[in-house]
């Protein structure tokens, strides 16, 4: 059965959590796997959200609301992901440069990842580059996230992935940037080995680094 797309799309925008979850389990009862809901009605919904975003037809209420009920339409799939054993793919540490306390696409990011099958650390917003480098020692990630909503702030992403790299860390992390300000461009000059132009583009980027 064909996972409808628009259907999912409208239950991200409801003020109410009821039509998302209804909808997930509604297409549990009928058989079709916790996988295809996510992938190809969770996260597919929530990339056409986030175009009308990038478009301004959407604002940053409409991507917090959408937001909010993705998560309760993973919270009705995470028994049933957890019963088709879908496999651990790593630990990812996140947070939002120092100086900047803007969060919506890092906590996005944050959820998909989730969903996916990582261990995630998130760090918070104003996060200083100690507190980065103390979190790749201790987790060993296998991906450190950073985001930034100006271009003030995303400045010190570069100071973060220089800093992992000097360090004295046996396995250095795949470094990955974001945020409006950040481009394709940005990333390739500051050294990040990905770049997401939102949050699911930088899952995606994240997981193809990994397959490599």
């Amino acid at each position: 059965m064909k996972v409808d797309v628009e259907a999912f799309n409208r239950g991200l925008r409801e003020l109410n959590t009821l039509p998302i979850e209804n909808l997930v389990q509604e297409y549990l009862n009928q058989g079709v796997s916790a996988q295809a809901i996510l992938n190809d009605g969770l996260i597919q919904a929530m990339s056409i959200v986030g175009e009308g975003f990038k478009a301004n037809e959407l604002w940053v209420p409409d991507i917090l609301l959408a937001a909010r009920n993705m998560q309760k339409g993973i919270d009705v799939l995470k028994p049933v992901l957890i019963k088709e054993d879908i496999p651990a793919r790593g630990v990812l540490v996140i947070g939002t440069v120092q100086g900047d306390i803007h969060d919506v696409g890092k906590n996005i990011v944050a959820i998909l990842m989730k969903a996916r099958g990582f261990s995630v650390v998130d760090l918070g917003v104003n996060v200083s580059v100690n507190t980065f480098l103390e979190a790749v020692d201790k987790h060993r990630p296998d991906i450190v996230g950073m985001s930034a909503l100006l271009t003030t702030t995303m400045q010190g992403m570069e100071n973060v992935i220089a800093t992992i790299r000097k360090s004295t860390v046996d396995r250095v992390p795949k470094l990955i940037v974001g945020g409006a300000p950040v481009t394709q461009k940005f990333a390739n000059e500051i050294g990040a080995d990905g770049y997401g132009e939102d949050a699911v583009c930088g899952v995606e980027a994240a997981l193809k680094l990994l397959d490599k």
